[in-house]
């Protein structure tokens, strides 16, 4: 198979480039992380799913990525949040950091290699902006310091920005000591509620962009592969890290700009004015991990998908159809040998059926190699499943070593979009209802569990089913496997007995 390079589309070029890391097989990649002042929301799913995937990709590839995805813990929402409560600012960002991270962990993302945190990088900061103003792109005012957005030549290159323009309109806040309405502070002097560190320029602590600069130079160095993060940042943010670190260090800064469609919940865009905002963790009361996370990953990470709970309701059922083919694979591929498919053992139908895996590999790899299009990833997954389906209807009894060797192609391209994880915990809701509706099922058949659970109480309905078919009751037979259809729950007759599964 033909080894192809990944394409990504890049902000900075404004097209898609082909990606080399700097290091070859090292992909070094730094995203924005959360300001910890409140609870992760889908928000956040929808970037840090996003670039789980694009990580996973990589290693897909062969290569090994250092990720690292910081933790803005020094913020102004964060000092008023925390003034409201009457708490330290950094004592309630600590507790808001490992609550948000918590609920990513129960989304099933993917940890990032390294969280460092703002302020844990204070002494770096203060480095890059010494650096910045002895490079005559930074001024100290009064305690402040700023940087001077017209003496950086490629100010508005990432964004696309025209600083005449910009000026237009733009004006001086009273009380700033700014030389230019576009310049932007490096330091901040110290105000009474907030947290403070010394500085060659007094008290203060650290504007919100030189943060990023800081602490994606200090691990990876001033020149790394991939930065990225929610559209919303382009600008300021990302045009303010792109200036502070270039005009620090004189080297180019990322190379590969990649930036998150935002999310929009049923076409509005989400928002506080709106009170449209959806905590993760409430989200995971009602639906599995998994459908989120497919929910997400199934978008274009460029496109702004909308939320919905139909949205949800269509995504679950595909990841059915999902589940299902890799059931049918498992179960062909008992008895098989652990060794490379003999092609010469295999039937026609075999080989045509091996050819339809290598194509599905190819499709798979040919969509994310194209700027990480998952539609046509998830595509090429679902066309195989139809294949694959109509294979079985006409192999009875397929080869278990080309089974197996299909699962495990299934399942690598499905683990890269994030399926196919262990499961978590369900959704606790759906769960005590569907546990309440199971029991009510069970005494309408005069059975009952002193210690039920789903499990127990789905084999004993098994059984019921089964007495009923050995005593010629097709209807009481019948209407159990209608009942559990209706919790989400399918009954297949096999030849050892019949086994339950989740539809």
């Amino acid at each position: 198979m033909q080894e192809m390079t990944v394409h990504i589309y890049n902000t900075l070029t404004r097209k898609k480039d082909p990606f080399t890391s700097i290091e070859p097989g090292k992909v070094k990649m730094y995203v924005c992380g959360m300001t910890v002042y409140s609870d992760a929301h889908i928000g956040h799913a929808r970037t840090y799913v996003a670039f789980d995937v694009i990580r996973r990709y990589f290693e897909y590839k062969g290569n090994t990525v250092l990720y690292v995805q910081n933790i803005t813990d020094v913020d102004d929402k964060i000092i008023a949040a925390a003034n409201k409560q009457g708490m330290d600012p950094l004592a309630y960002s600590k507790q808001f950091t490992d609550r948000c991270l918590a609920d990513l962990d129960a989304l099933g993302v993917r940890r990032a290699d390294l969280y460092p945190k703002a302020s844990e990088t204070i002494p770096e900061m203060i480095q890059m902006i010494e650096q910045i103003i002895q490079n005559d792109h930074g001024y100290v005012a009064d305690g402040d310091v700023y940087f001077s957005v017209e003496s950086f030549s490629d100010y508005g290159k990432l964004s696309g920005q025209n600083i005449t323009e910009m000026k237009k309109g733009a004006r001086i806040e009273p009380g700033d000591q700014k030389r230019n309405p576009l310049d932007f502070a490096l330091w901040k002097k110290a105000k009474p509620g907030e947290p403070v560190w010394q500085s060659p320029w007094g008290p203060g602590r650290p504007g919100w962009h030189i943060e990023c600069s800081a602490m994606s130079c200090s691990i990876l160095g001033p020149t790394f592969d991939i930065h990225g993060g929610g559209m919303d940042l382009q600008f300021p943010h990302h045009e303010n890290e792109v200036a502070q670190a270039q005009a620090a260090t004189g080297q180019q800064f990322a190379r590969f700009w990649m930036h998150i469609g935002l999310l929009t919940i049923n076409g509005e865009k989400m928002s506080k004015s709106l009170g449209n905002i959806i905590n993760i963790k409430d989200l995971l009361h009602r639906w599995d991990a998994e459908v989120l996370r497919m929910f997400f990953a199934q978008a274009h990470y460029r496109s702004p998908p909308d939320f919905s709970e139909k949205a949800l309701t269509d995504v679950e059922k595909g990841r059915e159809r999902l589940y299902r083919v890799k059931e049918r694979l498992q179960e062909f591929a008992q008895g098989a040998s652990g060794k490379a498919v003999s092609q010469a053992s295999l039937q026609d139908l075999e080989h045509q059926y091996l050819l339809t895996i290598k194509e599905m590999q190819c499709e798979f790899e040919a969509a994310m190699d194209d700027d990480f299009n998952t539609p046509k990833a998830f595509a090429s997954l679902f066309e195989f499943i139809n294949k694959s389906n109509r294979f079985f209807e006409q192999h009875q009894n397929p080869n278990p070593d080309l089974c197996q060797y299909a699962l495990d192609v299934f399942l690598k391209a499905g683990m890269v979009l994030t399926m196919f994880q262990p499961q978590t915990h369900p959704p606790l809701k759906k769960q005590q209802d569907v546990l309440t509706a199971l029991q009510t099922l069970l005494q309408t058949y005069g059975k009952a569990l002193q210690t039920p659970t789903i499990e127990t109480i789905l084999q004993v309905l098994l059984d019921a089913r089964q007495e009923a078919r050995k005593k010629k009751d097709y209807k009481t037979a019948d209407d159990i496997r209608k009942n559990l259809e209706s919790l989400g729950f399918e009954i297949q007759d096999t030849a050892t007995g019949p086994v339950w599964r989740k539809k």
